[in-house]
């Protein structure tokens, strides 16, 4: 084994809280030490950074500065008591500053007033739409996308779902799908035109009593359906967890069993819906009354026989459809009521999903994961020797490929975003401290890989080698822990966003750093410039000290009404990477 032990680093202050209260720390008392090591693995040189860092207790020192000192768009607060949300990037779309007049971009993060002490539960930011839950569980929606030209001059974000209890969302280009507290899965469109109820249609309300949803605090003007599994879900199992892509959506159980739906019509082109055949309503039975039903076949565009004569089968971008879907509109909320259980995946327990633009993620409970859809570019994660650009069958992603001998592999989380997959995995041999590597694999050409390259393709998940191995002090355990990415966030578009708790000490005080990498043509990156950046650099705040997320106990929270909700709630900061902007806002964690 090599060793050699790196510069000592200049010890810097951890001073800058994202909802910023003006907070000075104590100037950290010793320096940071980095330690590379690297092993050799069979066959290959191996090289394994990991970096050592000794973290002494940060004091807080609460501090006031003048309102005179505050500078527009600052990260510092004149009242510690107020939750800010930060907001960068760009604002074509009227997505980040909604009642702003102009839609110029915020080329670093800045402090979104409309957000104050607002708190919730989740956020979605598209190309031209956003969505978000406030404290309540009620649904907003707002963007151009939204509005359309006929409302352009309205902004403010519009409560389209109410008294639902709602806690996750996730948005396509048409739709968006709601997951209640109680397992329940709604669907609304992105559109505010398309949401108006036909009149004298009755309410759409969850329950087999129609027209009562005065008596459930259900909007009388919104139309929405509910999305129900094709099959009855087991005693007391309910759906806990839903993750879209492009076209399709995946829904994860309490029991581990996975769920997918055909958004629209080309749910399936890349094989990642996990089966082919499927069924909806025919639009011809409410006119009948009947229950009459279309048997669709979707076939991936990877099995299309150019040299066939189509005759009953119609052609979408390349993917067979079996079925006479000529005249049914795919846009429609009604489009197809039901999930349908993933056959291959039947009988796996299953502790996560995932899902890009093409691709889908399962995450075993005993940390192996299965990908299936687009892999083009590598997305998958099946490593060089698979060449083909769709797997429509549910494979296992080898993540311990070039590891020493007798190291063992899980994988704690996956995240897919567009043409990217991150995956965070643990790895542990004996006799040594157990380590965190954050891979990725995918389409890199804006330096999403993180790898210091700037590749279109990456099919072997690679080490993101300045934040993958890296190890910190723990006063509490009196040993080395590893240093772990959290809450990564991959944008459609190509920029990664990401959690890097480094701030371990015996006081619980402190922050997780900020880092962003990848594309930043539209300021997304929030340094200022609009250079991509191929490796992961620490988010800046406007006067210089590092951006980190917070957890605490606000004050109050409100919810997107201006009113207050509840006081004395615990909340922490989340980072979202949207489709060519980046939100930093303040979520409810009790």
């Amino acid at each position: 084994m090599f060793k050699r032990t790196a510069n000592v680093l200049r010890p810097h202050l951890r001073n800058l809280h994202t909802q910023a209260a003006g907070a000075t720390r104590a100037a950290r008392g010793n320096a940071v030490a980095l330690t590379v090591a690297s092993g050799a693995a069979a066959g290959a040189a191996l090289w394994y950074n990991t970096e050592t860092v000794h973290n002494d207790a940060i004091q807080i020192m609460p501090h006031v500065q003048p309102a005179t000192a505050k500078a527009a768009g600052s990260s510092a607060e004149t009242d510690p008591d107020v939750l800010h949300s930060m907001i960068w990037g760009s604002n074509e779309a009227k997505l980040l500053s909604p009642e702003s007049p102009d839609k110029v971009s915020h080329r670093v993060p800045t402090i979104a007033h409309w957000l104050d002490n607002v708190a919730l539960r989740d956020l979605k930011l598209g190309k031209k739409t956003g969505a978000c839950i406030d404290a309540r569980g009620d649904v907003y929606q707002w963007g151009e996308g939204f509005f359309g030209e006929i409302l352009e001059n309205v902004s403010r974000p519009k409560s389209t779902l109410r008294g639902k209890n709602i806690v996750q969302l996730q948005l396509t280009d048409e739709k968006l799908y709601a997951l209640s507290a109680s397992g329940k899965i709604y669907v609304l469109a992105t559109d505010a035109f398309a949401q108006a109820l036909p009149t004298g249609a009755p309410t759409p309300a969850s329950d087999s009593w129609w027209g009562t949803g005065w008596l459930w605090g259900e909007d009388e003007n919104i139309d929405f359906a509910e999305v129900t599994p094709a099959e009855s879900l087991g005693w007391r199992e309910s759906f806990t967890s839903i993750a879209a892509g492009k076209n399709h959506l995946l829904a994860l159980t309490s029991s581990g069993r996975v769920f997918a739906h055909p958004v629209n019509k080309k749910a399936n082109q890349w094989g990642q819906l996990g089966f082919r055949k499927f069924s909806i309503p025919d639009p011809a039975s409410s006119l009948t009354n009947s229950k009459a039903h279309i048997h669709v076949e979707l076939i991936p565009k990877s099995f299309t026989d150019p040299f066939a004569k189509e005759t009953r089968d119609a052609v979408i971008d390349g993917t067979v459809v079996s079925g006479d879907l000529s005249k049914i509109d795919d846009s429609s909320i009604r489009f197809c009521p039901n999930l349908f259980e993933i056959p291959v995946l039947k009988g796996v327990n299953v502790a996560q999903i995932a899902a890009g633009a093409r691709t889908s993620f399962a995450r075993t409970k005993e940390g192996r994961v299965l990908g299936w859809g687009a892999n083009e570019y590598g997305q998958i994660g099946l490593g060089g020797s698979v060449v083909v650009d769709s797997i429509t069958v549910p494979t296992e992603v080898v993540l311990w490929r070039l590891t020493e001998r007798g190291t063992k592999t899980k994988c704690l989380d996956v995240t897919a975003g567009g043409d990217l997959t991150a995956f965070v995995v643990e790895r542990n041999k004996e006799h040594r401290p157990t380590t965190t590597d954050l891979l990725m694999c995918g389409n890199g050409q804006y330096g999403g890989l993180g790898n210091n390259t700037y590749s279109s393709g990456q099919s072997a998940p690679s080490r993101v080698r300045g934040i993958s191995g890296l190890l910190q002090y723990s006063d509490k355990l009196h040993g080395l822990t590893p240093v772990t990415p959290e809450e990564i966030s991959i944008s459609p578009d190509g920029h990664v966003i990401m959690a890097l708790n480094s701030s371990e000490d015996s006081h619980g005080v402190g922050g997780r750093d900020v880092m962003v990498w990848g594309k930043n043509y539209g300021h997304e990156l929030g340094n200022g410039k609009k250079a991509s950046s191929a490796v992961p650099i620490n988010l800046e705040g406007p006067d210089g000290s590092r951006l980190m997320l917070m957890s605490r106990k606000a004050k109050q929270v409100k919810d997107l009404q201006g009113q207050v909700w509840k006081k004395g709630v615990k909340v922490e900061q989340r980072a979202l990477a949207g489709d060519g902007s980046s939100v930093v806002y303040w979520k409810i964690v009790d």
